[in-house]
């Protein structure tokens, strides 16, 4: 089998993201190694307990996702076990570097705080994002030829993310309602990502992954695709330089899920938090099987679901 791991990215952050993964004595160690980063909260507790605002914050919302895709892969080991596709949706890359044993678990936290950092440094209040369904790329280049803002993520099916200030995404969210978008609607994420108004950020965050303890080869039997291209990492330092640049370059991740198909992938698994990388796979490529761990009550129903489709 070939199973493609997809790691998700900020926004769908939830109360019960870590309903399967919060109580795996393997993944102890890294909700502790991550309350230290959150200011001594166990992050089980803030998913519960904290009001809309904390969970969506950027330095917050980067390390709970980071942690819900390496404790899902300390919980469920047998997805690091053998050949594998893996795939990060923004922030969710360093989950995937994780995932394809580049860097360890607690590194990748790590590093989701200094992201964090660095993009925050880089952005004005009011910066973020929003998505545009239902128009083509050629007619939202357009939109921001006119209103200013930029493509930052392509999603399958022309859904868009795209990235600006506050008056351009008010600009945009109008002038795309009035051009008959499908949906348009505000993305719980307080930075324009994967747009070059981070293009501090990026230097800032290559950097820190050069002072990481990285591994120096891609281990055989794993295609970890990175987000700018789609193209798999064959040389670690130039697939650390992409990592940083798609801070703020576009991400293109329905060209990624179709390199996972190309690749063989026999079926997606999202490791979350939310359902949004699994609903887009299963759209875009019908015939691959994809759930997310957020489907699943426990670690053994995740297996159980592997076992019959990655095959």
């Amino acid at each position: 089998m070939t199973l493609a791991l997809l790691c998700s990215g900020q926004g769908p952050q939830h109360p019960a993201m870590f309903a399967v993964t919060g109580d795996a004595p393997a993944a102890a160690r890294l909700f502790d190694h991550a309350a230290a980063l959150l200011g001594g909260r166990d992050p089980r507790a803030l998913v519960r307990d904290a009001d809309d605002a904390t969970l969506h914050g950027n330095r917050v919302g980067q390390v709970l996702c980071t942690l819900q895709a390496v404790a899902a892969l300390a919980a469920l080991p047998g997805l690091v076990a053998g050949r594998r596709i893996v795939a990060g949706y923004s922030v969710g890359e360093l989950g995937a570097w994780a995932a394809a044993g580049l860097i360890r678990p607690e590194a990748a936290l790590d590093l989701a705080v200094a992201r964090a950092a660095a993009m925050d440094a880089a952005s004005e209040p009011g910066d973020g994002l929003l998505f545009v369904r239902g128009l083509g790329r050629g007619a939202v280049d357009r939109l921001c030829g006119e209103h200013g803002g930029a493509v930052a993520i392509v999603n399958p099916g022309d859904a868009l993310v795209l990235g600006g200030s506050a008056g351009e995404l008010t600009a945009l969210e109008g002038a795309a309602r009035a051009a008959g978008a499908g949906r348009v609607v505000r993305v719980g994420v307080r930075v324009a990502s994967h747009t070059a108004r981070l293009a501090a950020a990026s230097t800032a965050f290559r950097d820190a992954l050069s002072a990481a303890e990285v591994a120096t080869r891609v281990p055989p039997g794993v295609r970890l695709l990175s987000g700018v291209d789609a193209a798999p990492v064959l040389d670690v330092w130039a697939g650390l330089d992409k990592l940083a640049r798609q801070i703020s370059t576009t991400i293109r991740w329905a060209d990624g899920l179709a390199a996972a198909v190309e690749a063989g992938a026999s079926a997606f698994l999202e490791l979350g938090p939310g359902r949004a990388l699994a609903e887009m796979a299963s759209a875009a490529h019908p015939g691959v099987p994809a759930r997310s761990l957020d489907d699943f009550r426990s670690a053994d129903g995740a297996r159980d679901w592997i076992g019959r489709v990655a095959v």
